[in-house]
């Protein structure tokens, strides 16, 4: 008797499964030892975790990293802001154009140098606004900007003036070293305000930065400015190199007195030899189409030094 076979279309399926398996199988077996281990660009590509510094300083003050828990925050932010490329690349490109305009007007002010990293890191030194309506470099609130002097209105928002606003941030840091005589605190209180400080201190019944337990952000805060600085000071030992053609050069500009009123921003600038963009690029604290100046008032505008006066 002849036994005849039959499969269903189920066990053809389950056969060249199979099938698909043992050849996937001998692809890997068959690779030698040498094509399995990395080559040499890959091996570079590996990643490391950024030397933290035994000693750190702010603002003149030690760090202290003996506290275990101080020195895992600090490692977290030199890790985050060391693999966070495209941000922190861009970042130094930024400072190469506007550190010059900053460092000078803290040293009139009696802040340490260091508080330029807190503009870092508060708005990667773009005109930038927040969602809770923090604007500019130095991210004031319109209560705070205009509390400390800077004019805030719908033609006119010196939040965006990059000079005015490191004044007025220079002054409230001065405010607040009177008050904590501790930059860290300081710091902090740019963060959370004076307010918000001085209740975590009474409530935790100590009077270091370092020893307060916060609120997330402000808990972090100190920590980004201390990293970012670390990096920014030593950029080719954690990886960023930058030829002097990266780097963003600083506007040459030279002051225009503008003592009347405007109408058409767009036509003045024209007939001072820019264009509306590069009127509004160098003076973005100029908010409207237009700008009154009142009687015995003035603006000083920024304007390019080489300018074209054939529009």
């Amino acid at each position: 008797m002849k036994r005849t076979s039959s499969f269903s279309p189920f066990m053809i399926l389950a056969g060249m499964a199979c099938m698909a398996m043992v050849l996937i199988f001998a692809s890997f077996t068959n690779h030698s030892p040498e094509k399995l281990a990395p080559t040499s660009d890959e091996a570079a590509a590996r990643y490391e975790s950024p030397l933290t510094p035994e000693r750190m300083t702010f603002a003149g003050e030690e760090i202290p990293t003996e506290i275990i828990d101080v020195r895992e925050k600090l490692d977290r932010e030199m890790l985050v802001n060391s693999y966070w490329h495209s941000n922190t690349f861009l970042t130094m490109k930024r400072a190469h154009r506007w550190f010059p305009v900053i460092e000078p007007l803290l040293q009139q002010n009696g802040i340490p140098e260091d508080f330029k990293y807190l503009a870092v890191i508060e708005s990667g030194l773009t005109q930038t606004v927040s969602p809770a309506g923090a604007t500019g470099f130095w991210q004031f609130l319109k209560s705070t900007g205009q509390s400390y002097g800077l004019e805030v209105n719908t033609q006119v928002d010196e939040r965006y003036h990059v000079e005015k606003a490191t004044e007025a941030a220079c002054d409230y840091l001065r405010d607040a070293y009177e008050k904590y005589h501790d930059w860290a605190l300081v710091a902090a209180s740019y963060n959370m305000g004076m307010g918000g400080v001085d209740r975590a201190l009474n409530k935790q019944k100590v009077d270091s930065y370092w020893d307060l337990l916060l609120n997330s952000e402000t808990e972090r805060y100190v920590y980004r400015i201390a990293a970012v600085k670390q990096i920014f000071s030593n950029p080719e030992a954690y990886g960023f190199v930058l030829q002097d053609g990266d780097l963003y050069a600083p506007y040459e500009t030279e002051d225009f007195e503008l003592d009347h009123s405007v109408s058409d921003l767009a036509t003045f600038a024209l007939e001072l030899g820019v264009n509306y963009k590069v009127l509004k690029t160098l003076n973005p604290w100029l908010r409207s189409d237009d700008i009154t100046v009142s009687a015995g008032n003035s603006y000083t505008i920024k304007l390019p030094v080489n300018r074209d006066f054939t529009h």
